[in-house]
């Protein structure tokens, strides 16, 4: 594998074989609850040629449920001057340029973050496990830009997207984990240059489901501090569609207890289709109320919180959870 993770790996899988792949950013209003979720994505069963599509989902407290658009195309490309291209879309390394349905957008971004690798050895993104493969090109980013939404039965709708702050992610993989929780957070009060970025999984193996693992990281004072890992002990996670608890151990005796609350209105509903052909509903709010306590970092508990800077999604095979689930086609 390149050591660039964020070359396309859909451009180079064989026909023979199944996988996703997601290219995604978020980016929240520093003055008010309103964000913009936007995902480049592929999905490619056994066999078959791969499908591009491209979501667009904008989170405003203001409204009653989020909208939320996709189109799926196989015009589908890793082009040399991006990441990924999707008809006339595309998305690189500083820019999102793409259409959907009746949004439209014109995004830059910059990050002076360096990239965050998840998984936190080398052989985890060469070798076939684990299965779901992440990082962060840009774990804290700034956002400038225009989102335009044409509804022919609401009028004209411009975002104008002025410094606002956010991430750029990036996944693949043969094969979703049976369930996941994903949790970003940016514009603390306390720290506005803090951030946290990490994901947690149960994958099945043998027929058997395993433990949560976590593996991300958090900033803090400028100085980046892992966050789980296979080896760490005393994760604790508590999880339902609209909310979440978690105790999540860090290096050299950190430990950092994450309460998120999601707005009424504000959770977006998805089913993603695995490569082999079953799927998972997912829920996502990505301008979620995040609060965390921080301890064993420098020896003083430290407590960080956002009123609408957090991202908080959950990845479930359960249906009866109450959320929305959007009617977009497969792919």
């Amino acid at each position: 594998m390149s050591t660039n993770m964020s070359d396309a790996v859909f451009a180079r899988t064989p026909a023979k074989a199944g996988m996703y792949e997601s290219f995604y950013l978020r980016a929240v209003s520093p003055t008010q609850p309103l964000g913009v979720w936007i995902r480049y994505t592929v999905h490619k069963r056994r066999g078959e040629r791969p499908k591009g599509s491209i979501w667009c989902t904008v989170f405003d407290t203001r409204e009653a449920a989020p909208f939320m658009s996709k189109l799926t195309s196989e015009d589908l490309r890793a082009p040399a001057d991006g990441w990924i291209a999707i008809a006339d879309s595309k998305f690189g390394a500083g820019f999102a340029d793409g259409a959907c349905g009746p949004a439209r957008w014109s995004l830059r971004f910059r990050c002076e973050e360096p990239e965050l690798r998840h998984l936190p050895r080398p052989w985890m993104y060469r070798g076939p496990l684990p299965r779901t493969k992440l990082t962060t090109p840009a774990p804290a980013a700034s956002f400038s830009g225009t989102l335009v939404i044409e509804d022919p039965g609401q009028g004209l709708r411009t975002l104008e997207l002025d410094d606002w702050h956010g991430m750029v992610g990036h996944n693949w993989g043969t094969q979703h984990a049976e369930r996941w929780i994903w949790l970003h957070g940016i514009d603390f009060e306390e720290d506005r240059a803090a951030w946290l970025d990490v994901a947690i999984g149960r994958i099945k193996l043998a027929g058997m489901t395993t433990p949560w693992v976590a593996n991300g990281a958090i900033c803090l004072g400028g100085r980046r501090h892992r966050l789980g890992g296979l080896g760490a002990r005393g994760l604790r996670v508590h999880e339902t569609p609209r909310s979440c608890s978690l105790v999540i151990p860090g290096e050299h005796g950190l430990s950092v207890t994450a309460d998120v609350q999601t707005a009424e209105g504000a959770l977006a509903g998805w089913s993603y289709t695995d490569p082999d052909g079953g799927s998972h509903d997912v829920v996502n709010c990505s301008i979620a109320q995040l609060a965390l306590d921080v301890a064993g970092h420098d020896g003083a508990p430290r407590r960080l919180h956002t009123a609408h800077g957090g991202a908080y999604e959950l990845g479930m095979r359960e249906r009866d959870h109450g959320i929305a689930i959007a009617p977009f086609p497969d792919g």
